[in-house]
């Protein structure tokens, strides 16, 4: 445990935005669903509060919910004094609060390989397990960001839809702005268009927020204003983040990514998906077998439980959508950017074998 302990305070001392950190025996999150108005942190105290806390989008982002499923499994040896009954009954709750997002699963798979055992001797084994999870996470961000740093030239606006950022990941940037981040930092002279992305619109509330703490200059879009933005030269590149790739290349992200990539293609604006290898799903063909969760109707109809249409109203809320690999300019990974054909040099580079492991 305080190795754990001593890992969180070394990731605080980086001035990381830590989405999700223990502390003090308990699970702490920064409320995403606060933001920008109010930074209000939860402090849990067993893994059913976390599991709603994801299932209510609390906290999201998929680099985050797969950290989730690190932090949750420890946490579930914790609560129940190494039992291991305990621990796989945790797992199979964690991984039923987001369907799509497969780091999550995966992540909770990784952990089940290690419990083993019981009382202490398990406890220790998910604690090691959890934190090689954690620092591995952190590094997948600052190598996809020098990645995908490289096709990004000075003087680009970029645009990026949702949010894939650090509160969405390890701290650093996430996905997409681990990428614009970097390229920011290098000295590139970078403008970012934001799409506000109803209906939580993380894009204006936790975005335009982290992108104005990193100190780049921004510019708040309506989901609806991406193909005009695009006619009028506004845009050089679109990056987003992503929830699954199927091994064909498909990506499934929050709804309104394809509509973007359409509009990119009609535009000719290179589109690429900023992602780690975990979130690639080689057991997944394509994205017509991704599985795509269906929202409740009144996250559309209300905002901040404030009715926004007349009651009564029937409302429809796929929380993603696919969009094809054909719309798709690069995939940016920790391990480099690969193009089409997806299914031969996603597996032919990404080593098949221990990702299918993991």
């Amino acid at each position: 445990m305080k190795r754990m302990e001593h890992l969180v305070q070394r990731l605080q001392e980086q001035q990381l935005a830590l989405p999700i950190w223990f502390e003090n025996n308990r699970l702490k999150v920064l409320d995403q669903k606060k933001l920008p108005s109010k930074e209000e942190v939860y402090s849990f105290s067993t893994v059913n509060e976390l599991a709603e806390a994801i299932r209510s989008m609390t906290i999201r982002g998929s680099g985050a919910i797969g950290i989730c499923g690190a932090y949750g499994m420890f946490f579930a040896a914790l609560q129940s004094n190494g039992d291991e009954n305990f621990v796989k009954e945790a797992g199979a709750l964690l991984k039923s609060t987001r369907p799509t997002a497969v780091n999550l699963m995966k992540t909770v798979d990784e952990m089940l390989t290690a419990a083993s055992g019981s009382g202490a001797d398990l406890i220790e084994k998910l604690e090691d397990k959890a934190i090689e999870v954690l620092e591995r996470q952190l590094l997948f961000e600052y190598q996809l960001g020098e990645h995908g740093a490289s096709l990004i030239e000075d003087g680009d606006t970029i645009m990026t839809h949702c949010h894939s950022g650090a509160l969405g990941g390890s701290g650093y940037g996430g996905r997409a702005l681990s990428v614009i981040r970097t390229a920011h930092e290098q000295g590139k002279n970078i403008h970012v268009y934001t799409c506000e992305t109803r209906p939580y619109l993380q894009g204006a509330r936790i975005t335009a927020y982290e992108l104005k703490k990193f100190g780049i200059p921004h510019t708040l879009i309506t989901d609806s204003m991406s193909a005009f933005c695009m006619s009028q030269g506004r845009i050089q590149k679109v990056v987003v983040g992503s929830d699954r790739v199927a091994a064909n290349g498909d990506l499934a992200n929050k709804i309104g990514t394809y509509m973007h990539a359409l509009a990119a293609k009609a535009h000719q604006v290179p589109f690429y998906t900023a992602t780690s290898s975990h979130t690639i799903d080689f057991h997944t063909k394509s994205g017509s077998q991704i599985e795509v969760e269906m929202r409740a109707a009144k996250e559309v109809t209300h905002f901040n439980g404030l009715p926004t249409a007349p009651e009564g109203t029937h409302a429809l809320y796929p929380s993603f959508d696919i969009t094809p690999n054909d719309l798709i300019s690069g995939i940016i990974t920790e391990k480099g950017v690969f193009t089409a054909p997806y299914e031969t040099n996603l597996k032919k580079e990404l080593d098949l074998e221990r990702i299918l492991q993991s």
